[in-house]
């Protein structure tokens, strides 16, 4: 089975290179990006497919902006029974979608048809979610809404952060891989229709998104700093005009802070800080602070 494959994350590079080696598909066509055109949270795991390509000697075609019409005719002459696209911030469009006789092969971490659209790592730890799923699908032109190939079901712990939970969804993803692409390869796979009218899509997220709101309880600013923390770009609040980033909080009990206002620094002390928030406090364990603010004052 000949395999187009087409990525740029770090995502893209580890199911890359499971590939290679697969005696289900010969690759015969690598898509990727020599570089990041932008460094929000979106991408901020960018990870360029080129030199994997070379090492195991498979063309490669360098992506630019959203032009797919080079594109499709560069896949087109690689004559692929399927593509893999896994990490893409552009949607495809027809003429791509329609090239290989097999289809196009999306990812989303998210357990369709819930949760469509972006960000769904950040998303599932910020609204505190506690499960999620690896989710490969058959695109079509819409946003996640193809039929389903493979979905997996992925507790989400209360340890996990951004890293982990990537980390884990990676790792059930290439089992998923493993299994289904001997199927496609035999024409042994199915494919199962998604319920639209269970579907909603996580909007896009901006820099305000990643702002810590002190009057938000403790379990949920613990929610935001877990979701953005690396690889994205970090949650922050702001200190005397400025923003300092907050990468890993412990969020802890309510009990005797009633009356104290949120924002207020409850102690500061062997650079220990510790913070009220609208239901609880957290303790800033990771951080940016510089010259830290003592003990009474306010973020």
């Amino acid at each position: 089975m000949r395999v187009v494959f087409i990525g740029c994350v770090a995502y893209s590079a580890a199911t890359l290179r499971a590939l290679i080696p697969s005696e289900a598909c010969q690759l015969v066509g690598v898509v990727t990006r020599r570089a990041s055109a932008k460094t929000t949270e979106m991408n901020a795991d960018f990870c360029s497919l080129e030199t994997i390509a070379a090492e195991a000697r498979i063309p490669c075609f360098l992506a630019q902006g959203n032009q797919q019409g080079e594109l499709a005719d560069w896949i087109a002459s690689k004559a692929p029974d399927v593509i893999y696209c896994f990490g893409w911030s552009y949607l495809l469009r027809s003429r791509i979608l329609a090239i290989a006789p097999l289809g196009v092969v999306g990812y989303h971490p998210a357990a369709l048809p819930r949760n469509r659209g972006r960000h769904p790592i950040i998303w599932a730890l910020a609204l505190g979610l506690r499960e999620t799923a690896s989710s490969f699908f058959f695109m079509d032109e819409g946003a996640d809404s193809g039929d389903l190939l493979s979905q997996r079901r992925l507790e989400i712990h209360d340890e996990d952060d951004a890293a982990s939970l990537y980390r884990r969804l990676t790792e059930l993803s290439l089992v998923q891989i493993a299994e289904f692409t001997p199927a496609l390869s035999r024409g042994t796979h199915q494919r199962i229709p998604q319920d639209h009218a269970l579907a909603n899509v996580w909007r896009k997220r901006g820099h305000l998104d990643g702002q810590i709101d002190w009057r938000m309880s403790a379990d949920s600013v613990h929610n935001l700093v877990r979701a953005l923390t690396r690889p994205y770009v970090g949650a922050h609040c702001l200190w005397q005009g400025e923003e300092v980033k907050i990468w890993k909080v412990r969020a802890l009990s309510a009990a005797g802070l009633d009356g104290l206002e949120p924002g207020k620094v409850l102690e500061q002390a062997g650079g220990r800080l510790i913070i009220k928030c609208g239901d609880g406090a957290v303790e800033l364990v990771e951080h940016g602070f510089g010259r830290l603010p003592p003990a009474g004052a306010y973020l």
